[in-house]
């Protein structure tokens, strides 16, 4: 489906071309605001979390010190990951909002956070999510991982929601994966926080159709997991650097695919 890789905003471009394979440049929700209603199957997709917001140890070493190698400890490229966390809760509510606009009636999105403990107080992410249909909590165990702080276990999982319209249905036989996903992390992929094309995969193939939509697509897991199973997708990213991280993945997709 890889055509060419888009680095503007979508005005004046025919939506279907853009579905056949592009990464659009630009702030995700104006991009959305720009495309038509019930336009995708299916959206996975994993925001930034605002770890940086954190009040715990989620990038320090428990003397005090921050992590030599964490690779959020800047935040991302143009994206400090520290806003104030009732903006946060709202920008990622008006995401969501439109992230429906634009699902089909049987459409899915898989929306990948992080619990955390904020001041005693377990941060579930439900401020975030309240309202919206949420079907099911998928728990992704993150094979691996090291941990420096003595006062923690090691924090090896996340979560997806999966967010559905009313008439979405799995793939056939895809209820019968269990709930629980052990999926190794990724480990040479050079964005601060990428999560696994095999994450991504599973939730594409548990709905079995395109088109896709990663408005958070950092390196392009997404649309190299959408590449792999042959559907149209369309990226959204707000950085320069992470969008040419996902060509290239991409056209290194493309390559294999063809030899």
């Amino acid at each position: 489906m890889l055509e060419k890789q888009l680095t503007s905003t979508p005005e004046n471009i025919p939506f279907s071309s853009i579905l056949k394979g592009q990464i659009i440049h630009g702030d995700c929700l104006k991009v959305m605001k720009a495309l038509p209603a019930e336009s995708f199957k299916c959206i996975v997709t994993s925001p930034p979390y605002n770890i940086k917001n954190s009040t715990g140890n989620g990038l320090k070493n428990g003397s005090g010190g921050k992590w030599p190698k964490a690779a959020l400890i800047e935040g991302y490229e143009n994206h400090k990951d520290t806003l104030p966390h009732k903006d946060y809760v709202s920008w990622q509510r008006e995401c969501l909002h439109e992230m429906m606009r634009l699902l089909k009636p049987d459409g899915a999105i898989f929306y990948n956070h992080k619990w955390r403990v904020q001041n005693g107080l377990l941060q579930d992410r439900s401020d975030i999510v309240e309202g919206f249909p949420v079907r099911q909590i998928l728990i992704w165990h993150r094979a691996g991982g090291i941990n420096f702080n003595p006062g923690y276990f090691l924090p090896n999982y996340e979560v997806i929601y999966l967010i559905t319209k009313p008439e979405f249905r799995l793939a056939p036989k895809a209820n019968a994966l269990g709930c629980i996903w052990r999926i190794n992390q990724e480990n040479s992929n050079p964005h601060p926080a990428p999560f696994p094309v095999e994450l991504a995969s599973r939730c594409i193939e548990s709905v079995g159709e395109g088109p896709i939509l990663d408005p958070f697509m950092g390196s392009g897991t997404t649309a190299v997991a959408a590449e792999q199973e042959g559907l149209e997708w369309l990226g959204i990213e707000n950085s320069k650097e992470y969008a040419a991280m996902a060509e290239a993945r991409l056209i290194k997709t493309a390559k294999i695919k063809r030899q």
